[in-house]
């Protein structure tokens, strides 16, 4: 036990200090926002797989969550940033939020960056987030991969098995438009085509400091650049 204790000790805090002091750095082939400039036209965040044969300039930003689909549109550099849903739900989950996750037929990239964020490295629960076994104990859900048919009907339920007032979140390409599966014969184009979305969190599969970043953002934690 004491070799435990002296271990732990001589680790130190292995959590990260975001999202106090500077933006953590990423390595430099990380494919985080693109930049739009010298484009053929707008960048949709939401339909990149941010793959390298994209031909598309990406930088190491990888803040990208929005509250509304249109905003991961990008004719230009402008940044549009998740912003709380409003001050009502702020004031209800901005210090205890819990979500349930719904794998709507993804591929498990994206479940399991969301996985991560449980972590020591992250540490989730310091911000008062939590995901739960029960959607009844919810305040929201957190939905992957494009809601494949044989998903929907489950996602629906568990949507309709969440309290009210709640919040749905879509994390990754395929939750937000079907990504590589879009308009194919046995799914959807995302969870949007069913439920109402309050943040969607690009990427195929997305950081773990994206979708940590958007949720903080949602619930009135982080502000600003």
């Amino acid at each position: 036990m004491l070799k435990i204790l002296l271990t732990r000790i001589k680790q130190g805090c292995r959590t990260l200090a975001f999202p106090k002091g500077q933006l953590p750095v990423l390595p430099a082939r990380y494919r985080g926002r693109p930049l739009v400039a010298g484009q053929r036209g707008p960048v949709d965040l939401g339909v990149s797989t941010f793959t390298p044969d994209s031909g598309m300039v990406h930088t190491t930003d990888f803040c990208m969550a929005a509250r509304r689909r249109a905003d991961l549109v990008l004719a230009d550099n402008e940044k549009l940033l998740a912003l709380e849903v409003n001050q009502a739900i702020v004031k209800m989950f901005g210090r205890s939020l819990k979500l349930r996750q719904v794998s709507a037929g993804g591929c498990n990239a994206c479940e399991a960056d969301i996985n991560v964020l449980n972590t020591p490295v992250f540490d989730l629960s310091r911000f008062g987030i939590q995901f739960v076994a029960s959607p009844r104990h919810a305040d929201g859900l957190v939905v992957t991969g494009p809601v494949t048919h044989n998903m929907r009907t489950a996602l629906l339920k568990t949507y309709e098995a969440v309290p009210d007032p709640k919040i749905v979140i879509a994390v990754g390409a395929c939750a937000i438009s079907g990504g590589l599966f879009a308009d194919t014969p046995q799914s959807g184009n995302g969870a949007g085509a069913y439920i109402p979305v309050d943040l969607y969190i690009p990427g195929c599969p997305p950081h773990p400091l994206t979708i940590l970043d958007g949720l903080l953002r949602l619930i009135g934690r982080l502000r600003g650049e």
